[in-house]
């Protein structure tokens, strides 16, 4: 099963793609996480990665592409992979595309979040990730709090605010989203696949409810 989550930066898409893991039994596979594993190991990839990251800029194709096909090639991604981050381009959605047509597999839906600026910005500046690479857990000090105050819940490790989690970096990302990945909204509509919807605080519709729907769609 591959599902592909697509939103805005800070819609909240790992956040669903935490709870459709843990009901569909599949790993959430997130760009961001990986690149940010390299950019702190200081590997080749994760310093070519962090000139684009840095400044709100997306990874080229080419190193995005490779990177991603490694990973859904690891036992645990065998039955398939949430994919948080990625497509983020039109290009990268058609040599993705070709990649599972050569092993045998489709796309079972692809699931757009849509979410106000304000509540987008308001998530992101409160937004704490646990230091844990096993587990990424992701809270929000406004919406979806730890019980205990930078604490994870699953695993006890230390939540941390990731450095480009600022207003300023995020109307970045949030006008490079506008330009490069939108299109990829047409594309999938194309293909059929495509499932959108609302996840908002103001209306009381958060991860729970989002992923409940997918799954019953899926089912």
């Amino acid at each position: 099963m591959i599902i592909i989550m697509l939103g805005a930066p800070g819609s909240g898409k790992g956040s669903v793609a935490e709870v459709l893991s843990d009901e569909c039994k599949i790993p959430k596979v997130s760009s961001g996480d990986i690149f940010r594993e390299h950019i702190k190991n200081a590997t080749e990839l994760g310093n070519k990665a962090n000139e684009y990251i840095s400044q709100g800029q997306l990874v080229p194709d080419n190193i995005t592409i490779n990177m991603i096909i490694d990973r859904l090639k690891e036992e645990d991604a065998k039955n398939g992979a949430i994919l948080d981050g990625f497509p983020r381009t039109v290009a990268q959605a058609e040599a993705f595309d070709k990649y599972l047509e050569e092993i045998n597999q489709k796309i079972d839906i692809v699931i757009e979040l849509e979410s106000t600026k304000e509540e987008i910005l308001q998530r992101v500046v409160n937004r704490r990730i646990c230091s844990n690479v096993k587990c990424r857990a992701i809270y929000n000090l406004v919406f979806s709090p730890s019980k205990v105050e930078g604490v994870c819940d699953k695993c006890g490790s230390a939540l941390y605010q990731r450095e480009d989690d600022t207003i300023e970096t995020t109307e970045q990302r949030l006008e490079v989203y506008d330009l490069e990945t939108a299109p990829l909204i047409d594309y999938y509509e194309n293909k059929g696949v495509i499932y959108k919807t609302d996840l908002s605080h103001s209306i009381n519709r958060m991860k729970k409810e989002v992923a409940k729907d997918v799954i019953e769609k899926l089912s």
